[in-house]
């Protein structure tokens, strides 16, 4: 299946190692590359429904979006 929100992604063609750093490393910079995305929202969704475990995905951390799965499920 293709997802053609990467293709309008602003992280297209920024080193990978920005958004799946070190676990002792800063998210700021993946988290600023992702501020300005247009498809911030659709990368977003997708590793939620995928449950990405690694990474920043639409500008959120594993831990952020740990906390989006179980708001999700308490209001649900």
């Amino acid at each position: 299946m293709a997802r053609h929100w990467q293709d309008q992604a602003a992280c297209r063609g920024v080193a990978t190692s920005l958004f799946f750093p070190d676990p002792d490393d800063e998210t700021t910079a993946a988290q600023q590359v992702c501020s300005g995305c247009q498809v911030q929202d659709a990368c977003l969704e997708h590793a939620l429904g995928t449950r990405e475990h690694q990474g920043v995905w639409g500008g959120a951390t594993e831990r952020d979006r740990r906390r989006i799965i179980r708001h999700r499920r308490q209001s649900a």
